[in-house]
């Protein structure tokens, strides 16, 4: 039987992201399993408290879970002194609220990206949660996606020997609510509410390339809003007023240069939603969200350019698939786990808010070089 009870009060569960992948995928998969083991026959048991702002809706998610605590009234969940951790996945523009509340509560915190929408106020959350000595972590789950697990077990390996180049492509065709309902909330279009691409995904791309490749030195970017109308919720028509596509050069540590690519105004020619194409002196490899392919330098074609004639070469054939890695489990559910035991038993956890800060740092940067089309660069992370 678990011996360590923790609970989470969890605020943003009845959006998509907070129901699907933290709630059911994440903590009730735990508790299907038994908890998260301590190696010592003891495990952690999360009992979730789920907090929003509409009891109907939380109401309905606290049934189809099997769960029977929701409140609406966060100050009154934060002062209980058996809430041990409070989690955050609320649109961008609630979430320093909570964050901060929680801080100041002594809760351990958790939360989604991005921490902010302004990266003064990030910068300010995490050095709060420092000084308040409370744990606290930033959700940085594409780290742990079966293709860049690979990906960075390439890297760490030295297959690629000098590292030239990253490019990440991203995207897909978002409706706009015409022809189809939109795959996303409408929120994520109006600037003003927190919504837009490079606030949305930058800090994502920021762990990734400073994770495996090397710190961001400098960045020049255009952030552009291909989709000027779009149709909400309630069938009524909305001026976006956020960008919904980006388009960047990132120099990184030792020169390596990164491009990336991000639209929801695209249609996908690719195997995954988003890949990353990397390249080395010594070998290449292109990574999706669950696979990952390589080629050495000494199994590289040689092709020669004629378009007069049929491609003679191909390409895919040439590339191998990496093997899999020992777990391929959620990646949202392995982040959870790590947490969960950095709480319970102190162990490591390196995905703090100064982590979160740093991307909220990115995005601020990245749309200021959009609005003054040049490079910008990024201040050095502190020692």
């Amino acid at each position: 039987m678990p011996t360590k009870i923790v609970t989470i009060a969890m605020n943003g569960v009845t959006g998509r992201m907070g129901r699907n992948q933290h709630l059911a995928r994440s903590i009730l998969a735990i508790r299907d399993q038994g908890g998260v083991s301590l190696g010592d026959g003891d495990a952690i048991w999360p009992e979730p408290i789920l907090v929003g702002r509409d009891a109907s809706r939380l109401a309905a998610v606290a049934k189809e879970s099997g769960l029977d605590r929701y409140s609406t009234d966060l100050p009154a969940v934060l002062a209980d002194p058996d809430v041990d951790v409070y989690f955050d996945a609320t649109a961008t523009a609630a979430r320093p609220r909570g964050v901060r509340a929680a801080i100041e509560a002594g809760k351990a915190v958790y939360c989604e990206k991005p921490l902010s929408g302004s990266a003064a106020e990030a910068a300010e959350l995490a050095a709060l949660a420092r000084s308040s000595g409370v744990k606290n972590g930033i959700v940085t789950d594409k780290l742990f996606l079966p293709g860049i697990l690979k990906l960075g077990r390439a890297v760490r390996s030295g297959f690629f020997g000098r590292l030239l180049s990253v490019r990440c492509d991203f995207g897909y065709w978002v409706f706009e609510g015409q022809l189809e309902p939109s795959q996303r909330p409408s929120w994520n279009y109006r600037r003003e509410d927190g919504g837009g691409m490079v606030l949305d995904m930058f800090p994502h791309w920021q762990y990734v390339l400073e994770t495996l490749f090397g710190d961001v030195r400098s960045v020049l970017c255009r952030a552009v809003t291909h989709i000027p109308e779009r149709v909400d919720e309630r069938g009524s028509p909305y001026t976006a007023t956020a960008d919904d596509a980006a388009y960047a050069l990132m120099e990184l540590d030792g020169g390596i240069m990164a491009s990336v690519t991000c639209s929801w105004a695209t249609r996908v020619w690719r195997d995954e939603l988003v890949e990353f194409h990397v390249d080395g002196t010594l070998g290449s490899a292109v990574a999706g969200l669950r696979e990952c392919h390589l080629q050495p330098r000494s199994a590289t074609p040689r092709p020669v350019w004629n378009p007069d004639v049929p491609n003679p070469i191909d390409f895919r054939s040439t590339w191998v698939e990496a093997p899999a890695i020992d777990s391929e489990e959620n990646a949202f559910k392995h982040q959870w786990e790590t947490f969960l035991r950095h709480v319970v038993a102190d162990e490591p956890f390196e995905q703090t808010l100064e982590s979160g800060a740093r991307g909220s740092l990115l995005v601020d940067l990245a749309l200021r070089s959009s609005a003054e089309r040049r490079w910008i660069d990024v201040p050095p992370r502190q020692a």
